[in-house]
């Protein structure tokens, strides 16, 4: 028995709707999988800002060190002015 052209075109758009149903599946996959990525390189850019952070940190002892260094050799005259 042939399939009426009705009966086509509403197979046709049922296989349709499945493949946007499909498609809109995907999206939402592919956004989360996007909103996990930038939550992770939000998490790379706070931990390179506490990393920064540190490092001048670090300077400015490494700077008051050199400061007392410099103090104790002209106080025994250890250095040349």
């Amino acid at each position: 028995m042939a399939d009426s052209p009705d009966d086509l075109v509403l197979t046709q758009l049922r296989d349709i709707c499945a493949d946007i149903s499909d498609v809109r599946g995907t999206l939402g996959a592919i956004s989360r999988h996007r909103t996990n990525l930038e939550g992770g390189q939000v998490a790379i850019i706070q931990h390179l800002g506490h990393l920064a952070a540190a490092d001048a940190r670090q300077q400015l002892a490494t700077d008051a060190v050199t400061e007392r260094l410099v103090l104790i050799e002209l106080r025994l005259d250890l250095r040349n002015t």
